[in-house]
């Protein structure tokens, strides 16, 4: 009876709460089916009425039915009837008609998406979200936080439809969005090595802007004459002048714009009487009434009081040209450069005939000189733009500079170039033709019709089969014009279609991002707790701050005075295995380390991770030794440090303690996000394995040794992944159960996929392999080449670069600017750090010319990518063999670099028959022969060599091989 009496409740409200919740949903007006569709899967959910989409309609009801049965086809025609007014309730009346009519939920949703959510609706929505995130503009109307927070979830959007904006590509366009006040910031970026991801951009960025805000304070400099008020005496036949003394004081001189005298006109503070805005309309009010003429036009100069200023739309009038524009006055205003009495521009007109010389091809290039009071000694004195028409307000010529911070400018000081051929190579560029067979319909004769498609190989990276590729000539000469009839070929334009912010930011693909799928995991609390899996995101909210709480990470204290607090924010990711399948939704509680300040809130900082040569040595034992190797995953790995300073820190977003939420959390241990977390991580585990007797690796800090008897245990740790490689089984199971009691752990069993490589055992040939099939797959995915045909090497010998196959013009370096080079050197430069010692070479030659690079430097790098499409399932690969030994094989191209004359040296160990360390490079000296450039080739080597020997090597000889040994002994 008790449940009987809640489901009337429930029943009798129903209707308010249907109603109350169908006015709060967007109407669907056919163009947002998938913003629509998500609220009422969501709402439906809430009300606990979406049984009716989830399920398929229930058999009818006869007497062979149970109790059971009859109860859920109760509840699905109950769920059905509300659910399908709810949904009508919701769609707009222009439309309601043309949906099928039908009296199932579920039906009457698969009718809506397939009248109107088609594959063209989706592109369309795609390309005005990637528009409005590329062409967004910061204007200072609202704050940086959430500008960056409208561009954060632009890519979210973009994500949902398949079109995943890297990290590094927000990060940029970020940047790209911001007005030149932040051109300072933006340089300082661009020199850092690191590069930030989009939460340490908007926390400096904040920062940044609060500086800008700040009233900037001068010092004044007291200028007096030494000698004042003193008779002058004589000295050498000459008077003996006062000396200027300059000197220092400490009184503020307000920002410029905040002026402490009073306007003599109004009698208000802030301005000057001749920039009173008053007694300007004034002026007008006497001049209209004194001469009974209204004022049309006014003519003026350019200054800050009349004109404004300029942004990145244009002009941003001030509040005279505001005051003009409402009276309906015409502004005129000089242009700079012709302001300058006794010009021919400021002449009388009657003087002169009429001139057509200021008449211009439009569109044509031209470099314009900007007025720029700025302007430093090494700037640019010109920009590079095209010519769009004439000023409407002043004697000037606007032009379109897509490389500067004001794409529309105006200028009177600039010099036309109206010919094809400006400055470069004469050589005709090479288009690509291919003939494509398209199909015509039936009621055109022709059953097929050829039509030549134009590939431009430039910006289009991905590879195509060209079938009979003929040479066209798309530059044009100058030649007579003769009299007579004849066919005039209309002038083409040699600009370049491209994109306002190019996509050549990414450097390489992170550690983090070898995800084999898309994943829209929610970027804040609220938008977890919203979306569909909202009880997956609050269990793992839940299980992280059990987590917390039983490491005791912090109390709950009340804030001293003139101490700060450091913000929290939750963070989601959705965990994935090698083969691309979800293991569980992870919440992770970060600190907002970016407010700390270093040697208040922290003193030293460091990051747990081993090196990749450590890595492959301690492989090649493992497959030598026939060693157990297991992998265990440090659970909340930070919150195991314990912390030196005093920080406070804000309660969670979600589960603030209920009558404390003006208190705050004093943490006791490290937490994610403190710059000090994963030092004090490190510290904490190395005092604790090291009790358990283990050795810590002098040179690889991250590598340590147990050794009883004759067994022996090798640990590696990677930040929070732990590699366990031994000869005995029971002194694994000891440190897993020393570990485990000791910190949080999750056992991974036996090792198959750590730090984006995958480990494939065969322990009855004794065999390992490494590979990084996925992350070449997306290498490949991501620059469009995955379906490209394979090459035999990456690099043919003989093959050469050098600085005089880069861009010697303007055109060239802009045409190079639509290629993501260094993108793909980046790319190509990980897969060579951890298994790909085969492109090692050709990936250090690329590498050169990042700064500059060339056509030829785009097509050698192409080619590497061709060779990994045919060599992506190698693997790196360590197998047991009779005689345990390193050795070394090591070579020098003798003058390689045709630039610099210097040569290029790589070397190569292999031990348990497979590769553990190589390196590629030019060397740092110019040789004067062949021996020497050998000799320095194995100094490198050796010295190399001398770093592995501390790890665990020692007793091990090594074999050197080496080019020209005659010259050496």
């Amino acid at each position: 009876m008790m449940y009987k009496h809640i489901y009337f409740v429930i029943a009798a409200s129903a209707p308010v709460s249907l109603y109350s919740h169908a006015t709060s949903i967007i109407k669907f007006n056919g163009l947002n089916f998938s913003d629509w569709c998500e609220q009422i899967r969501f709402h439906l959910g809430v009300l606990d009425l979406d049984l009716a989409l989830l399920s398929e309609k229930p058999g009818a009801i006869t007497s062979a039915n149970s109790d059971e049965d009859r109860s859920f086809y109760k509840a699905w025609e109950r769920s059905n009837r509300l659910s399908l007014m709810f949904i009508r309730m919701t769609v707009a009346n222009n439309i309601k008609f043309t949906i099928k009519n039908t009296e199932d939920a579920k039906e009457f949703m698969k009718s809506v998406k397939k009248c109107f959510q088609s594959e063209s609706a989706d592109k369309s929505l795609a390309g005005t979200l990637m528009s409005t995130l590329t062409n967004i503009k910061f204007d200072g109307s609202r704050t940086i936080h959430e500008h960056i927070l409208e561009m954060t979830n632009l890519a979210a959007r973009l994500k949902t439809m398949g079109m995943e904006v890297n990290e590094n590509f927000l990060v940029m366009f970020i940047l790209n969005s911001l007005p030149s006040e932040y051109g300072p910031f933006h340089m300082n970026y661009n020199t850092l090595k690191d590069k930030w991801n989009v939460h340490e951009l908007q926390s400096m960025l904040i920062q940044e802007e609060a500086r800008l805000k700040k009233p900037i304070i001068h010092s004044v400099n007291l200028m007096g004459h030494k000698g004042a008020g003193k008779k002058p005496g004589k000295k050498n036949g000459k008077g003996n002048h006062g000396q200027l003394k300059v000197k220092q004081s400490s009184a503020p001189i307000h920002k410029k714009g905040q002026i402490k005298d009073k306007c003599r006109f109004c009698n208000k503070p802030g301005h000057y009487q001749k920039d009173c805005l008053k007694r300007k309309a004034w002026f007008e009010n006497k001049v209209e009434r004194q001469l009974d003429r209204n004022v049309k036009i006014l003519r003026s100069d350019r200054g800050g009081e009349y004109y404004g200023k300029y942004d990145e739309n244009g002009q941003c009038p001030g509040p005279f040209a505001k005051f003009l524009e409402s009276h309906g006055i015409c502004a005129q205003y000089t242009m700079p450069g012709y302001t300058m009495p006794g010009t021919p521009q400021q002449n009388d007109v009657a003087e002169r005939k009429p001139s057509l010389r200021h008449l211009y091809v439009w569109g044509c290039q031209a470099e314009a000189r900007i007025y720029n009071p700025h302007e430093k000694k090494q700037d640019s004195r010109t920009t590079s733009g095209f010519f769009i028409g004439y000023s409407e307000k002043s004697k000037g010529y606007r032009f379109y500079c897509p490389n500067h911070s004001t794409r529309i400018v105006e200028t009177g000081n600039v010099r036309f170039i109206e010919n094809d051929i400006i400055n470069g190579s004469l050589e005709p560029r090479k288009v690509e033709i291919q003939e494509v067979r398209v199909e015509i319909p039936s009621s055109i004769t022709s059953s097929q019709i050829v039509v030549p498609v134009v590939v431009d190989s430039v910006n289009n990276p991905q590879e195509q089969q060209i079938n009979g590729q003929t040479p066209h000539n798309d530059i044009v000469t100058n030649e007579p014009v003769t009299e007579g009839p004849q066919e005039i070929e209309l002038r083409r334009s040699v600009r370049s279609r491209r994109s306002a912010i190019s996509d050549d930011y990414l450097v390489y693909l992170h550690e983090s991002e070898f995800d084999l799928s898309i994943d829209n995991d929610p970027v804040s609390f609220s938008q977890a707790i919203k979306g569909n899996n909202s009880t997956k995101w609050l269990d793992a909210m839940k299980e992280e701050l059990k987590s917390m709480n039983d490491n005791e990470v912090w109390d709950l204290v009340e804030l001293p005075k003139k101490s700060k607090r450091v913000g929290c924010k939750w963070v989601f990711k959705t965990k994935r295995d090698s083969n691309g399948n979800i293991e569980r939704c992870k919440a992770r509680l970060v600190a907002k380390g970016y407010t700390q300040k270093d040697g208040i809130d922290y003193k030293e900082t460091f990051s747990p991770v081993s090196k990749k040569d450590s890595l492959r040595i301690i492989m090649a034992l493992v497959a030598h030794y026939d060693l157990e190797l297991h992998q265990m995953d440090v659970k909340t790995a930070f919150l195991n440090g314990n912390l030196d300073e005093e920080v406070f820190m804000d309660q969670p977003e979600g589960f603030m303690v209920e009558g404390k939420e003006h208190m705050v959390c004093k943490l006791k241990r490290s937490i994610y996000g403190l710059k000090q977390a994963s030092r004090q991580w490190y510290l904490k585990f190395n005092d604790t394995i090291t009790s358990f007797g283990f050795k810590e690796n002098i040179v690889d800090r991250c590598i340590y040794l147990k050794i009883s008897g004759s067994k022996f245990i090798i640990l590696v740790l990677y930040v929070d992944d732990i590699l366990l490689a031994t000869n005995d089984f029971g002194l694994l199971c000891q440190t897993k159960e020393f570990l485990s009691k000791n910190f949080e752990m999750k056992d991974m069993s036996e090792a198959s996929y750590v730090i984006g490589i995958e480990i494939f055992r065969d322990r009855t040939h004794g065999l390992l392999g490494l590979s990084q099939n996925a992350y070449i797959n997306k290498v490949l995915e991501k620059f469009k080449m995955n379906k490209c045909s394979s090459s035999v090497v990456p690099i043919q010998k003989g093959d050469k670069f050098s600085l005089m196959q880069c861009p010697k013009n303007e055109l060239e370096r802009n045409q190079m600017e639509t290629i993501s080079y260094a993108s793909i050197v980046g790319s190509l430069l990980y897969a060579q750090t951890c298994t790909r010692l085969d492109i090692s070479f050709a990936v250090g030659m690329l590498g050169r010319y990042q700064s500059n690079p060339g056509m030829d430097h785009w097509k050698a790098a192409k080619k590497v990518l061709r060779y990994l499409q045919g060599a992506k399932d190698y693997m790196l690969t360590y197998k047991r063999s009779d005689h345990l030994e390193v050795i070394e094989y090591s070579d020098s191209d003798f003058a390689g670099c045709v630039d610099t004359r210097k040569s290029t040296f790589g070397y190569l160990f292999l031990l348990a028959e497979g590769a553990i360390s190589w390196k590629s490079a030019k060397q740092s000296i110019i040789a004067a022969s062949t021996m020497e450039a050998e000799f320095v080739t194995c100094f490198e080597a050796t010295s190399s060599w001398f770093m592995a020997v501390e790890l665990y090597l020692r007793t091990w000889n090594c074999r050197q091989y080496c080019q020209a040994a005659g010259n050496l002994l």
